[in-house]
């Protein structure tokens, strides 16, 4: 595995707030909490986790009501900061990033780091606040060697990179599969700073809606079982007939490859891969898939992959724990019912 060194810019750049806010300190740490209906997303459990490797104070700050009493039973927070308006409800990076970064670049607070799940949501925010801020961000970390230095993946995940900032404000967001959720069994009474809608720009920004996809199998990035399937599964019929029964009989989620996504087997949430989602479960089911590098980039790092497919060359072979060469259209339907 190679290992490199990079120094990323500095920036002098100064930015005023442009909120009103009270005169208070904030800890080292400054962690986004994503949620939901009064849950935190799992990323952000995962980002907490890496907060705490930090060794800094960390002060939790959500844009969503209802969610202290989930923050509550996390243990080592020093405060939770929260702001109250609709306009917050759905996180629009548009939005939000100018006040994360006026929080984050006012010289009269101490937030030396500001840490964020790399989702979606992490991935719209954290390049805004860097370019409000004048930083250079470092994105999807996979661990933390110290407050200035960490390791992300380049090349698909085939090398790991090791890189240094100077910058004097640390944005990173971190990967979720690297960094195990945070405890959440707790009890705790932390204080609550609720701050008022700040004086925001006027924005040519108007939320009209949105369409959310709804699953009955669990969620990809929370699951300890993934059953994924590829393009040599031929048709969305075969994919639902025998990739969907098969999930249901051991409560697995449901993955895909990036041609299966493209040929229109399932929805693009449910890709996994480089451009998809990256997911590390106990136990993943590759069915029919060659194997390409840009699946093996969200996928290689389950704890045992279980491959079947037809082609014995198939690069899955090289990083399946256990492999099958066989006709799938007759392995699986064997396979689901003696389950």
């Amino acid at each position: 595995m190679l290992r490199t060194s990079n120094i990323l810019r500095n920036s002098s750049r100064r930015v005023t707030a442009a909120t009103s806010l009270k005169s208070f300190r904030f800890g080292s740490t400054l962690a986004f909490i994503e949620a939901s209906n009064g849950q935190i997303s799992s990323a952000s459990l995962s980002a907490l986790t890496a907060a705490k490797q930090l060794g800094n104070p960390i002060i939790a700050l959500t844009f969503n009501e209802g969610v202290a009493d989930s923050l509550n039973k996390i243990e080592g927070l020093s405060k939770i900061v929260t702001f109250s308006s609709p306009e917050f409800e759905k996180n629009a990076p548009e939005v939000i990033s100018p006040i994360l970064s006026s929080l984050i670049g006012d010289s009269k607070l101490d937030i030396s780091h500001f840490i964020i799940g790399s989702n979606a949501t992490g991935k719209n925010i954290l390049p805004r606040v860097g370019a409000l801020l004048d930083v250079q961000p470092i994105s999807d970390v996979v661990a933390i060697e110290s407050d200035k230095v960490f390791k992300k993946p380049i090349y698909a995940g085939n090398v790991i990179q090791t890189v240094e900032t100077t910058d004097p404000k640390t944005l990173l967001s971190v990967r979720p599969s690297s960094f195990a959720p945070i405890d959440t069994t707790a009890t705790a009474n932390y204080e609550i700073e609720q701050q008022a809608t700040p004086e925001l720009n006027k924005l040519n920004i108007k939320f009209v809606s949105e369409n959310l996809t709804s699953s009955k199998t669990p969620d990809l990035a929370t699951s300890k079982i993934i059953v994924s399937g590829g393009r040599a599964l031929k048709s969305k019929e075969n994919f639902d007939n025998l990739i969907y029964p098969l999930a249901a009989k051991i409560n697995a989620a449901v993955g895909a490859t990036r041609a299966a996504v493209d040929a229109g087997f399932v929805e693009n949430s449910l890709q996994i891969g480089q451009t998809g989602k990256i997911v590390s479960p106990e136990l993943y089911f590759s069915l029919g898939i060659s194997g390409a590098i840009q699946h093996l980039a969200g996928m290689k790092d389950s704890k045992v992959i279980v491959a079947i497919n037809k082609d014995e060359e198939s690069p899955i072979f090289n990083v399946a724990d256990v492999g099958l060469v066989g006709d799938l259209f007759e392995i699986i339907p064997e396979l689901t019912e003696k389950l």
